[in-house]
Formats: C-alpha cells, sequence, structure tokens
C-alpha cells in the first residue's frame, strides 16, 4: 500500500481537510508508512494559511489500533524502538503545534497509540460504539508515551486506572472523563462531527489559531506567567479588525460580519 491511498486527503469549500487513515486491515496501525504519511501531511498543512479545521478519520472497524506488535516483536533492538516512538512523539506534536484546530472522529476502537492519538487532538467526537483502552500493560509493557497527553486530558485517577490495567473504556466514559467531546450513534456520528466544525469555522481563523496555540502555551506555564502572556495575547487580538467589528456587533445588536 501506497503512502497515497494509506492517508486519504480531502478537503472542501471552507477550508476542512480530512485525513483518512485507510489502512483497516491493519487497524489503521502507525506502522513506519503511516507515521511517515501523517507526518508528512501535517506539515504541509501547517504551511497552508487557508486551512481552518483538520478532521483525523480512520476506515473500517478500528480508529487506531496503536503501533504493530507484530512489527515490534521482529525488531528486538532498543535503537529501533527508540526511532519508532520518537518518530510517533513528532507526529503527536505536529498535532498540537498545527496552527488550526484538529478534530479526531473516532468511529471505532482505540488502543495504546490509537488513543494516545485521540488524546493529543485537540477535540475529538466518538460513536456510540468506541472504546478506548491503553492496553500496552496487558503485553507487559506500560504505555509511557500515551500516558502523556492521557493524563493532560483526564483526571488523573482516570488515566492511572486505564494505563495500570489496560481496560477498555466506553465512548460514554471516555466523554465523562474528558477524553472526548462529544457521543454521538453511528448514524449520526457525521451529522455531529459537522455541528463542532461548523461552530469553530464560523468564527475569525485568526482568533481561533492565536487561542489554540495561547491555551497550550499557557498550560505549562505557572499562573502569573500563564495570565501574563494571556493580558498579552488578549491585547493583540483586540487589535484585530474582526476583534473591532465583534465589539460594534455587540453593541450595535446586530451579527458580526468577519473579514
Amino acid at each position: 500500500m501506497t503512502d497515497s491511498n494509506l492517508l486519504v486527503q480531502t478537503r472542501d469549500a471552507r477550508g476542512v481537510v480530512t485525513l483518512c487513515m485507510n489502512d483497516a486491515a491493519r487497524f489503521n496501525a502507525l506502522g513506519d508508512e503511516m507515521l511517515a504519511a501523517l507526518r508528512a501531511a501535517l506539515a504541509a498543512i501547517a504551511q497552508d494559511p487557508s486551512v481552518r479545521v483538520v478532521v483525523l478519520a480512520a476506515q473500517g472497524r478500528a480508529f487506531c489500533a496503536g503501533h504493530n506488535l507484530k512489527d515490534m516483536a521482529a525488531h528486538p533492538d532498543r535503537a529501533w524502538y527508540q526511532d519508532l516512538f520518537n518518530r510517533c512523539s513528532l507526529v503527536m506534536m505536529a498535532i498540537q503545534k498545527l496552527p488550526v484546530p484538529v478534530i479526531a472522529r473516532v468511529q471505532g476502537m482505540a488502543t495504546a497509540a490509537g488513543c494516545q492519538l485521540v488524546a493529543q487532538c485537540d477535540l475529538a467526537v466518538a460513536s456510540s460504539e468506541a472504546s478506548f483502552a491503553t492496553s500496552g500493560i496487558q503485553y507487559g509493557l506500560f504505555c509511557a508515551t500515551p500516558s502523556v497527553p492521557l493524563v493532560r486530558n483526564m483526571p488523573i485517577k482516570q488515566a492511572m486506572e486505564m494505563l495500570l490495567t489496560g481496560e477498555f473504556i466506553s465512548a460514554e466514559q471516555a466523554l465523562a472523563q474528558g477524553l472526548v467531546n462529544r457521543v454521538a450513534t453511528p448514524e449520526q456520528l457525521d451529522a455531529e462531527l459537522e455541528t463542532l466544525v461548523a461552530a469553530i469555522v464560523s468564527k475569525p481563523a485568526a482568533a481561533v489559531r492565536m487561542g489554540k496555540a495561547l491555551v497550550y502555551q499557557q498550560r505549562e506555564l505557572g499562573i502569573e506567567a500563564a495570565y501574563q502572556v494571556a493580558s498579552q495575547c488578549m491585547a493583540s487580538n483586540m487589535m484585530d479588525g474582526n476583534a473591532q467589528e465583534g465589539a460594534q456587533a455587540f453593541a450595535q445588536k446586530r451579527k458580526p460580519v468577519w473579514s
């Protein structure tokens, strides 16, 4: 399977790009080719100012089963493992650093690095038939890299239970614990996704981009420094023409017209 059909990319007139993992036979595992395809696609999108939102989707019964354990067993070499996990981490960081929101469309099972992928996305909409696990511990491998975004999304005790037991949680549990934003039936999944996408693309692009970057920046700071950078962000945002238009529209009791 070539990179061109391993990851199928589409785009609509609004600038919403969908990246669909298309390796259902291998449960969309994050092998060498899939990681390379994701990284290349995200790098290209990062350079395109006309993109508004990215949707990360998948074909088949699984969203993503994480790394391919058969491949890992065939390479009992520390340097190979280190390279694999480093490359996977670069994909995860590319999602966070992408200027626009990334929404996971989770139609099925997401395990180990696949669960990590969901947690790393800025937002997630899941089918009621989806399930989530950091299952490495079942095979003697603690899901260390998946734990990075997991503990930044979920309460620590819920994340720790997933990591230490490897047991699955349902979509409804994932919603209650903060791993996903919305849950819908399989038939309503795309409609629910569209309501979220539409709500974002209806807002000024510059404010959305600035906001995403600010959220991740301030999260890593102490509260005093966080307020300083947030204040600077808001002051800069207010100098934008769309923010001025929004304030005037509010005062005039009309809908804003974004440029």
